[in-house]
């Protein structure tokens, strides 16, 4: 069906009254503020932002990572460690050596090494492999030494594991060949230079010139963008000093930050345009798109703040500080967004409409009308909604699938660059003691050192287990300790097999002969209860967030179909994010590292999707609602929602898509599969689900998409998302 002759007119907004930011809500009010003292808004956040800046500088960061999780076996190991003075309470790494002549022969070089580096800042041990003859593999010609530092790896500074790689790498020559392996060893080791940061902002800049035309329209989000990123890092760094923040928050903030920030200013901006076109002056229409598409914003980022919020549910401390950091982002790239951002338009806003109306005027000669292309495919879905939402959903669906076989755990040294040392000294740990020397089981034991023995011998006997190694009493004799090494690598599901055969079947009778109490810990083991609890507590987290963006959608557009079909589509476009990752990162392809997917990706991606996916859902269909209030018109609401939202949508689509894809480029795995998965949820939303699902599934509604059983519509408070009528 063709759309209507006159169907082009309704992309202005409709009729705003009064030429006055009060006729255009709070938000048009905050606009006029900010037109009306335009330089001081300028010089507030210029001078909030360098105080941040200065005051973050100076006082420094105190991001520490917090894996800790009450209630599991791992964890209750570690506190009974540290309780007992054990050395096993703190991490280690190993030093490895390799000589095919054999490493006695580097003996005088091997030992000087090693009494340095146990007087050096942050090792509590050393254990020489020419004392302990199981540290030397069969053929002699692979060692290790254990450094034991004096506390877990997120409490020893990095600086202090780095100078033992130094010192440990010194001693190496043509004939030796030294490397350091271990979680402390891969943090301490260099990392590349920010080329993701500087790609994703470079794309971001390309994708608003083609858009806009002009290279001052374009650099007026990205401005605006990272003045909230720069504000917000400075002030989390702060906040780290009060709040456990992990360590690798600050690239996730710089992801998030950037994203979202060019993101609500390129929305906000669009609506300015929009308003230009229409006959508005610069003041009015900045007025006017604060009223209209600054609500937009302000609810959006709400629902990301909420989406954010909910991973607290999750009881995980990482992830706690994470959603704190995150969520301040957000809220300071809104507040960018509904002053910084007007300022700056009150500032050039005569240059950008001179450009806008000859842009305009430019066009009109090539007889275009803008929106006709969107309108023309929504007039298209719209008369076929039925195969569109089928190839659609069986799109999703079928990305969607390798999600359910997704597993999750920690990547290792296994998965690190073939030219780090970490990954060299865990290819010749598997090569000389095998491939489950990398991943030991430390089983806890307390009781007599009887028990201890006796445990051990169980252990040593027992299926998976490659080697247990004989029980060593800590400092008080209360707790003994037995190194399990499986047969199987630590990512292996073997491994994990071990894990829960030793806890479910094994400790059991050994605590009912020996009287003493068994735990299985050590870092593989807590991989896999922090992966195994947050798999537990993520249908409750997902609960809570579709519960609560759900009761937002049907407050703001009070209508029960609207809220059903957003959290599914949104579920569904996370859904076929996640199964691209399982795909890439678990099963290899194109050339990535098999392994696990990182615990922490499937909630910090739904978190962040889901929310960024509320930012598109709710600026169509309040335009959709806008029309459909003006005409009462299903099928033309639709085609001039999409109208004027598609190419808005899409653009932003794109520039997120690029600068969540541009980590891919890290060298950091959770941040390359974090950024995939971000980029492949936001193409999916705004291509497949905003562009053609959501048009088939309202042209399959019609006046239904609008319905609210009566005696909820009573109860419901009225909240409005588009400017209000004037009186």
């Amino acid at each position: 069906m063709s759309s209507p002759r006159g169907s082009a007119a309704p992309l202005a907004p409709p009729p705003s009254g009064a030429d006055t930011s009060a006729s255009h809500g709070r938000f048009g009010a905050l606009a006029g503020w900010a037109q009306r003292h335009r330089w001081a808004a300028l010089v507030l956040w210029v001078a909030v932002v360098a105080a941040i800046t200065l005051g973050s500088t100076a006082v420094g960061s105190a991001y520490k990572n917090d894996f800790t999780l009450p209630g599991t076996d791992s964890q209750r190991a570690t506190d009974l460690f540290e309780q007992h003075g054990s050395d096993q309470a703190g991490d280690s790494i190993q030093i490895v050596f390799k000589d095919i002549a054999g490493v006695q022969g580097a003996k005088d070089r091997v030992e000087p090494m090693l009494a340095e580096v146990r007087q050096m800042a942050g090792v509590a041990d050393v254990r020489s492999p020419f004392a302990d003859a199981s540290a030397v593999s069969e053929d002699g010609t692979i060692a290790y030494a254990s450094v034991t530092l004096d506390g877990k790896v997120e409490e020893v500074p990095k600086e202090d594991v780095a100078e033992i790689l130094d010192v440990a790498q010194h001693i190496a020559t043509d004939d030796l060949q030294v490397e350091v392996g271990g979680e402390a060893a891969r943090n301490a080791e260099d990392q590349a230079p920010p080329t993701a940061e500087l790609t994703g902002i470079v794309a971001a800049l390309v994708i608003l010139v083609l858009l806009f035309g002009s290279l001052l329209a374009a650099s007026l989000p990205l401005i605006t963008a990272l003045f909230a990123v720069g504000g917000a890092i400075g002030l989390i760094a702060l906040a780290s000093h009060i709040f456990t923040v992990a360590d690798f928050t600050p690239p996730i903030l710089l992801l998030i930050g950037l994203g979202v920030g060019v993101d609500y200013a390129l929305l906000i901006f669009y609506r300015y345009r929009h308003e230009l076109l229409a006959g508005a002056e610069p003041d009015e229409a900045g007025r006017k798109a604060l009223g209209s598409a600054g609500r937009t914003v302000f609810f959006a980022g709400c629902t990301v703040i909420v989406a954010l919020l909910g991973l607290v549910a999750l009881g995980f401390g990482s992830l706690q500080g994470i959603a704190l950091a995150v969520a301040v982002t957000v809220l300071v790239t809104i507040a960018a967004s509904l002053v910084l951002l007007p300022a700056l338009l009150a500032l050039f806003g005569d240059r950008i409409q001179r450009h806008v109306l000859k842009q305009r005027a430019r066009a009109a000669k090539k007889g275009m009308t803008e929106g006709n292309r969107w309108r023309a495919m929504a007039g298209a879905v719209q008369r076929r909604p039925v195969p569109t939402l089928l190839v659609g959903v069986i799109a999703l669906l079928a990305l969607s699938a390798p999600a359910l076989g997704m597993r999750l755990g920690f990547a290792d040294s296994g998965n690190d660059a073939q030219d780090t040392t970490s990954r060299h000294a865990y290819d010749l740990l598997a090569e000389g003691f095998g491939p489950g020397f990398n991943g030991p089981l430390i089983v806890l034991v307390k009781g007599d050192q009887q028990a201890g023995q006796a445990v051990q011998a169980q252990l040593a006997t027992t299926d998976g287990v490659a080697e247990a190694s004989p029980a060593m009493p800590s400092e008080d004799g209360a707790l003994s300790t037995v190194f399990v090494y499986p047969t199987t690598s630590p990512q292996s599901t073997g491994t994990v097999d071990l894990v829960h055969h030793l806890r479910d079947d094994v400790a059991p009778p050994l605590e009912h002969a020996t009287g003493a109490e068994v735990l299985v810990g050590g870092a593989t083991a807590a991989s896999q209860d922090v992966s195994e609890t947050l798999a537990d507590r993520l249908p409750l987290f997902v609960a809570v967030v579709v519960g609560v963006s759900s009761i937002l959608l049907l407050l703001v557009f009070r209508s029960i179909w609207i809220p059903v079909k957003a959290a599914v589509l949104n579920l569904l476009s996370i859904s076929a994010a996640l199964g691209v990752i399982t795909l890439v990162f678990q099963h290899g392809w194109f050339g990535a590292q098999p392994g696990p997917v990182e615990a922490f990706i499937p909630a910090l991606i739904f978190a962040i999707v889901f929310g960024l996916s509320m930012d598109y859902e709710v600026f169509l269909v309040s335009r959709i609602h806008e029309e459909w209030l003006r005409t009462k018109d299903p099928a033309q609401s639709v085609r001039e929602g999409l109208a004027a939202t598609g190419k808005v949508i899409t653009a932003a689509a794109g520039i997120m898509m690029f600068v969540f894809g541009a980590f891919v480029l890290s060298p950091d795995r959770m941040l390359q599969q974090f950024g995939l998965g971000l980029a492949v949820a936001i193409l999916l939303d705004a291509v497949v689900i905003r562009c053609l699902i959501v048009p088939a599934v309202m042209q399959m509604l019609g006046r239904w998409a609008w319905w609210l059983p009566a005696p909820l519509a009573r109860k419901l408070p009225k909240v409005s998302i588009e400017a209000p009528e004037p009186r």
